[in-house]
């Protein structure tokens, strides 16, 4: 089966592996971190901040977009590209995973909820699902899955991994967009058997590449490692595999060792609009008052634009007096490091340096006690 999205393998170390996303947009570099622009918008920065951060590929979430503007403005402004302006390859996420965080009563028909934004009541179906997301244009859309919170009984769990199967299989059966990948999602907990069977049977239904959902939603980190590794083991080599939700430095990189190729989450940018900063030697609070008179930029050789025009102390100031200048400059900087860091581990992961370049990354991202680099 020819699919409109297409991923090549580039190099090998361990089971971690680069190569090359090929898009109707462009082709993306993995393993890749996705900034996540929720409402056709990643908070406080605009697509040119994007682009110099080295940002290839973005997410924007589905549940949002069909509630406000709905997918149909979208689609009659040009699609999702022409309506945000960011012109390489988007994935839209399904909104499972925010409407899980809702209580929705779910059935096998689909999901029932209140919307966010006026109360009224929404019914959604993994068809509508599909067709909403063609609607929106982006390069690889998501079926409807149905995530549950961990930790939760092993009968719960399975019945909503078989549920997820099922409308998995429904979603292909509508999905007409041929310019357009769909990609099933593996759920089963942390059950290392359900994932087997769910990454499994999600790839002989002979999807474009596979999300790995329903983590980060309560289980430890080794708790995850399992999951991941149990459901990549059954994935196809020659598809892409993206683990939802997981963005964090700490777990990108445990992820990339176990065979991921896509990442995303909101770290990076909320944690900077809270004041955390990341750098290569750790990372730390800039709303402390040690750094008020600080005159280094955030981390001691980063070209972005950040680091290049203005020193701690100035970004404090502006973090202390509720500047919204604070948020766009430290999550330029955020996303700028995300990227430094992925980048560095395709290099690794090509020259068959890996397990060397990511104990010396984590060696090196012991927190920070103080203002010390």
């Amino acid at each position: 089966m020819s699919h409109p999205v297409q991923w090549t393998l580039a190099g090998r170390d361990g089971k971690a592996r680069t190569g090359q996303l090929h898009t109707r947009n462009g082709v993306v570099s993995t393993p890749a971190f996705m900034p996540v622009g929720t409402r056709a918008a990643v908070r406080a920065v605009d697509v040119d901040d994007l682009e110099a951060t080295g940002t290839e590929i973005a997410l924007a979430n589905t549940y949002h977009l069909m509630l406000r503007p709905g997918s149909q403005v979208v689609a009659d402004l040009g699609g999702i590209h022409n309506f945000w302006g960011w012109q390489r390859p988007i994935l839209t996420d399904s909104g499972g995973y925010q409407i899980f965080s809702l209580r929705p009563q779910i059935d096998e028909d689909g999901v029932r909820f209140k919307s966010v934004y006026d109360g009224r009541a929404v019914h959604l179906r993994p068809e509508e699902a599909v067709t909403i997301q063609e609607d929106l244009g982006a390069d690889i859309a998501m079926v409807l899955d149905v995530c549950i919170g961990l930790p939760s009984q092993r009968e719960m769990v399975s019945e909503a991994m078989e549920r997820t199967l099922r409308w998995a299989e429904r979603s292909l059966e509508v999905h007409r967009r041929s310019d357009q990948a769909l990609f099933g999602i593996v759920q089963g907990g942390v059950d290392p058997d359900l994932r087997a069977m769910s990454a499994a049977k999600t790839a002989s239904l002979g999807f474009a590449g596979f999300g790995i959902g329903g983590l980060s939603v309560g289980e430890s980190p080794a708790q995850r490692e399992v999951a991941l590794r149990a459901a990549i083991d059954e994935l196809p080599a020659d598809r892409v595999r993206y683990v939802m939700g997981l963005g964090d430095p700490e777990g990108v990189m445990a992820g990339v060792e176990l065979g991921a190729d896509l990442f995303d989450c909101v770290w990076p940018t909320r944690l900077a609009r809270h004041g955390r900063v990341f750098t290569a030697n750790g990372d730390f609070n800039l709303r402390r008052a040690e750094y008020a008179t600080d005159p280094r930029p955030l981390e001691a050789g980063c070209d972005c634009h950040t680091c290049t025009r203005h020193h701690r102390a100035y970004l404090r100031h502006l973090l202390a007096n509720n500047e919204l200048a604070a948020f766009r400059l430290l999550s330029v900087h955020n996303l700028t490091y995300t990227m430094r860091l992925l980048a560095g581990i395709r290099t690794a992961i090509d020259i068959g340096d890996l397990d060397t370049h990511l104990a010396n990354v984590r060696a090196r991202r012991l927190p920070v006690q103080s203002g010390n680099d």
